[in-house]
């Protein structure tokens, strides 16, 4: 049985291509826009993919001192989901499209994937922190990059979303010191 598959509506209704940008409201330069954007995509695609991994890691963790980690990963994902909406909302404001599935979140992706595969508690926790370690390095460019085009809400908007991502990240740390987290067969 074959899934059902969704209609695209007829070209007259399109509003906006992917991977384009229009322009927009406010006021700011077209190809400056553009770079934003792209920038920005690449934030939600690692967003998405750190919202997925840690559901996955919530979803499938077993193990002594496994409950605060489940907490952690729970809260943490909800963080990431309201950095997710408010950066999507921007870049339709800027005059593009979100990344809003599996291809554009591989087109933009700034890092691999983890596989489908359930892992052991520690390496699953330090899959996070990499995955933090460079969601945080691209979006501190990314601050840059939109105070150079004098795009300061986008600026606040990642400056607000970094500071969390770089605190769940500092506990993702506590969570790997040597003293915590039972060490199994890695």
């Amino acid at each position: 049985m074959s899934a059902p598959h969704l209609r695209n509506p007829g070209e007259d209704a399109l509003r906006r291509e992917w991977d384009t940008v229009g322009d927009n409201e406010l006021r700011l330069d077209r190809a400056d826009a553009a770079r934003v954007v792209e920038a920005l995509n690449a934030d939600l695609s690692g967003l998405y993919i750190l919202f997925n991994q840690l559901r996955k890691h919530y979803w499938t963790m077993e193990g002594a001192e496994v409950r605060p980690v489940i907490e952690f990963l729970e809260d943490a994902a909800d963080r990431l989901s309201e950095a997710t909406d408010e950066i999507a909302i921007r870049v339709h404001a800027l005059g593009g499209v979100p990344v809003n599935g599996p291809m554009g979140i591989r087109q933009h992706a700034p890092m691999r994937i983890e596989g489908a595969d359930v892992y052991a508690l520690r390496p699953s926790i330090r899959n996070d922190l990499e995955a933090y370690a460079i969601l945080v390095a691209q979006m501190r460019e990314h601050v840059e990059l939109a105070q150079d085009v004098g795009d300061e809400t986008t600026v606040e908007i990642l400056r607000e979303h970094l500071r969390t991502i770089e605190e769940d990240a500092h506990d993702v740390e506590k969570l790997l010191a040597d003293d915590t987290l039972v060490r199994a067969e890695e």
